[in-house]
């Protein structure tokens, strides 16, 4: 059977990375990070969409130079429709629409969200999920528990009302005057605490929703509310406070898990997105599947934050099933599972 060679594009919010995979396996996944986004405390649209127009050609390049390809032998082009921001999103749909067209192969289009969740797939010689099974979708945009049916057969069953997880740990580390991007050094910081040290209130939200909106707003009382009494408190207990913030975030999220695993019946618990690399979370997963002889799968850190190789698997699988798009397709910075 002849080799299917896709190359995939991700471009959603402020990583420009494009990846080459041959039939299921990575040949190269490279990813441009944006340090323009640190001085302003968070990504800025309008120059990550910049940037991406800087970077978007020398990544390709170098994700064929590696792939040890030329473009001629690509079977199709896979892109990141959305969800993301327009701006960034619109560069990525872009160019994969005009090398397609200029190539004269297939354009892929696929949900960000979704590649999260079948990063999974990717040949790595590492247990895969079988369907169905359970998602739990963490990022800086999403919180989501997703019920998998099928490679394309996705179905929400909770979700944030409110704030993301990944937004919650970045609003927490800049009140603590940690620098952008934040949630890496709660997880840092939180390794050396004591996740029992201070007690912050969880939400109380029905179903399999979630809500940090208020955790975000009680953190940030405890904090000024310390500091009045003691200007040092940070300093004197940074460990500390990263470890319990991190602690009652890992326990609102197994928590739901937990309610879904009951509900459903599935046993079979993968995380995906950007916050599935928090140590804390990764743990507390692998603890509960022993506890409760659950299946866990989490995905390695290369896959965890936004990459292409993500997106690739997507293209690969909807390439088998012919599952093409036009060139009137655009960008949506609002896309839902289905």
């Amino acid at each position: 059977m002849k080799n299917t060679y896709i190359l995939a594009i991700e471009s959603s919010c402020d990583d420009t990375s494009a990846s080459v995979l041959c039939n299921d396996k990575v040949l190269s996944n490279e990813v441009a990070n944006q340090e323009v986004h640190k001085q302003y405390g968070g990504v800025v649209p309008e120059l990550a969409s910049r940037a991406h127009l800087q970077n978007i050609v020398p990544v390709v390049a170098q994700a064929l130079k590696k792939a040890g390809i030329t473009k001629e032998e690509l079977s199709a082009i896979a892109f990141t429709r959305g969800p993301g921001l327009m701006g960034s999103l619109l560069v990525g749909t872009s160019f994969a629409k005009s090398l397609a067209m200029g190539l004269n192969i297939p354009l892929i289009e696929v949900n960000h969200m979704q590649a999260h969740i079948l990063a999974h797939f990717i040949e790595e010689s590492q247990p895969k999920p079988e369907f169905p099974f359970l998602a739990m979708t963490i990022s800086g945009g999403h919180t989501q528990i997703v019920k998998v049916n099928s490679f394309f057969d996705m179905e929400v069953l909770g979700e944030t009302l409110d704030d993301a997880v990944g937004e919650a740990f970045d609003k927490t580390a800049k009140i603590l005057g940690l620098p952008y991007p934040g949630g890496p050094l709660i997880d840092k910081y939180a390794q050396e605490g004591n996740p029992k040290a201070f007690t912050f209130s969880k939400p109380n939200i029905p179903g399999l929703n979630f809500s940090f909106s208020g955790l975000k707003t009680g953190i940030l009382y405890f904090v000024q509310k310390n500091t009045e009494e003691n200007p040092n408190f940070i300093t004197e207990h940074l460990a500390d406070i990263c470890a319990s913030v991190q602690h009652t975030i890992v326990e609102i999220l197994m928590s739901k898990l937990k309610k879904a695993v009951k509900e459903t019946g599935i046993k079979q618990v993968a995380i995906g997105g950007g916050v599935s690399a928090n140590s804390g979370i990764r743990n507390a997963l692998t603890a509960l599947g022993q506890q409760y002889s659950w299946q866990t799968f989490v995905p390695k850190f290369q896959y965890c934050t936004d990459n292409a190789a993500m997106i690739g698997i997507v293209g690969y699988h909807k390439f088998l099933e012919g599952n093409f798009v036009a060139q009137e397709v655009t960008a949506q910075a609002r896309l839902s599972f289905n």
